[in-house]
C-alpha cells in the first residue's frame, strides 16, 4: 500500500469531463489563482528560484489531495497528485504542477519553450470512502482499488472519455494497481471520491473554465 504522501502518476485525457456539483466549492479568483500557482511552480523550477507564494484565502489553505494535469497542444504532458489531504491546497498545487513538469516518468522533462505552451487543469479530491461495487458511479466517483500492499488509481474523467460502464472501471482500476482484472470480485478494497475540475481553456492560457480542464 502506497504512504499517504506519495506521489501518484495517473492518466487523464483532455477530452474528459466529468459531472460537476452545481455549487462549486471554489470561487472563479481561488481557481485562477490555483492556476497560478501552478505555473509559477514550474516556471521557477526552469529559472532555478524559491517559489514566493502570498498567502491565499482559508480554503486554498485546509488540507486537500490535488491532481494536477499538463496539456501541450491539447495533448497530456505529465499528470501528478496526491491523494491524500497532507498539506494546504495550494501549496500541494506547486508540489504536484513541478513533479507533473519534471517527474513524470513517462515524458521528459518540461523545457522552457514549453511551459510557455503549457495548459493546467486540476482536480481537487473529496475525502475517501470505502464503497461497493454496486455504488460506484460512472462520471461522478473517482476510484481507488487496493489489494496486498498495491493501489491502483483512476479519476471521474477517465470512465467518462473511454465510455465505461461500471465494472470495465473497476477492473481497469485493479489493473492498474497490477492485480487481476477481477480483484475487485476477490476481497479488494474498494474507495471513491469525487473531484472538483477545473483549468485552462485550450490555447488560453490563464483563463479558466467553470467545469473543468
Amino acid at each position: 500500500m502506497s504512504l499517504p504522501s506519495e506521489k501518484i502518476s495517473v492518466d487523464l485525457s483532455p477530452t474528459a469531463h466529468p459531472s460537476q456539483p452545481s455549487h462549486p466549492e471554489f470561487s472563479q479568483p481561488e481557481r485562477e489563482q490555483l492556476i497560478r500557482i501552478a505555473h509559477e511552480a514550474i516556471d521557477c523550477a526552469l529559472a532555478e528560484q524559491s517559489l514566493r507564494i502570498e498567502t491565499p484565502s482559508p480554503p486554498l489553505c485546509e488540507p486537500r489531495g490535488v491532481f494536477t494535469t499538463l496539456y501541450l497542444h491539447d495533448q497530456l504532458r505529465g499528470c501528478v497528485g496526491y491523494v491524500f489531504p497532507i498539506m494546504p491546497l495550494y501549496q500541494a498545487v506547486a508540489e504536484t504542477a513541478e513533479a507533473a513538469a519534471f517527474r513524470d516518468q513517462r515524458f521528459p522533462p518540461v523545457t522552457d519553450h514549453e511551459a510557455t505552451h503549457i495548459t493546467v487543469s486540476l482536480s481537487v479530491l473529496s475525502p475517501l470512502r470505502t464503497t461497493s461495487p454496486e455504488d460506484v458511479e460512472i462520471g461522478t466517483h473517482g476510484l481507488i482499488v487496493s489489494m496486498n500492499g498495491r493501489r491502483g488509481l483512476l479519476l471521474p474523467q477517465v470512465p467518462v472519455e473511454h465510455h465505461w460502464d461500471r465494472e470495465t472501471f473497476l477492473e481497469s482500476t485493479c489493473l492498474k494497481a497490477g492485480l487481476s482484472r477481477d480483484a475487485w470480485r476477490k476481497g479488494a478494497q474498494i474507495e471513491v471520491f469525487t473531484a472538483e475540475v477545473f483549468g485552462e481553456r485550450p490555447g488560453a492560457k490563464g483563463s479558466t473554465t467553470q467545469g473543468s480542464g
